[in-house]
């Protein structure tokens, strides 16, 4: 198959990077069969439902797959672990402009969950509807590194002690150790002193926002998160969610932070 059949919806390179993280398809013990369906044409799919938004049973018969191929392949490979391996390769050998560790935030979003689920509660700032939030760990340029997923009243520290634990084991160690940001900067959710005493045991600066954000202080970074942000909502799979499983969604999530990197980088290096 041409592999420039899916460049008008998979960015140019990235089925290089995610075929070697997929499952090995399995082997009919007693033979015969029909041949499947190519993994990249699944791929373009899982892509393009990411993108559009469109619904499993609404795939436009373009790709040759149908709704059922895809979701099964989609659940394997979530399950398989390929949204957790996903951004240590894609991001293995970056240049320093790309992936720019000194400085990173830690924000929150909370988003509204048609349908219960796990990681799904009642949220404390809209009326009690059933609803997630999404924990970011963006770089100093916006890079989406890390992503997590919690209840609508989970408290927001909880999520960034592991965070900032997958952040350093995503890459791998540069002599004999693990890349870590200089300076963290987190919204007033996460100002706990418990937090703040392992971060700093792990020499990370913390600098918390307070209720005023003029431009001199810590509000001048914040349109970086907000970009961030942006970037991954604009992914119309992710806002409102419609995954009832949070496995689901998160290979949703993790994928779109892959597509958002990827993207930076093909614009810093063609």
């Amino acid at each position: 198959m041409d592999s420039r059949q899916w460049d008008w919806i998979v960015p140019k390179g990235l089925w290089e990077i995610a075929r070697p993280l997929l499952p090995m398809p399995r082997i009919r013990p007693q033979g015969g069969g029909i041949t499947g369906i190519a993994d990249e044409a699944v791929f373009a799919t899982i892509v393009y439902v990411l993108v559009s938004g469109c619904a499993w049973q609404a795939l436009p018969p373009c790709f040759g797959a149908s709704k059922s191929t895809v979701y099964r392949r989609f659940v394997i490979w979530s399950r398989a672990g390929v949204g957790a391996a996903a951004p240590g390769v894609s991001w293995a050998g970056w240049p320093p402009r790309i992936c720019w560790m000194y400085r990173a935030w830690c924000s929150i979003r909370r988003m509204y969950v048609p349908k219960r689920g796990e990681y799904t509660g009642p949220s404390p700032v809209d009326r009690g509807k059933s609803g997630s939030k999404l924990h970011i760990l963006p770089d100093a340029a916006g890079l989406p590194l890390v992503v997590e997923l919690s209840a609508a009243n989970t408290p927001d520290g909880h999520r960034l002690k592991p965070m900032v634990t997958r952040l350093q084991l995503s890459h791998e160690p540069v002599r004999g150790e693990y890349r870590k940001p200089g300076k963290l900067h987190a919204d007033k959710a996460y100002d706990h002193p418990e937090l703040q005493r392992r971060l700093g045991s792990k020499r990370i600066e913390v600098r918390i926002a307070r209720e005023v954000k003029s431009s001199t202080r810590l509000g001048r970074h914040r349109w970086v998160i907000e970009r961030t942000i942006a970037w991954l909502f604009g992914y119309r799979r992710l806002s409102p969610r419609y995954e009832r499983h949070p496995d689901a969604y998160l290979a949703f999530l993790t994928l779109a932070a892959v597509v958002t990197c990827y993207k930076r980088y093909l614009k810093l290096t063609i």
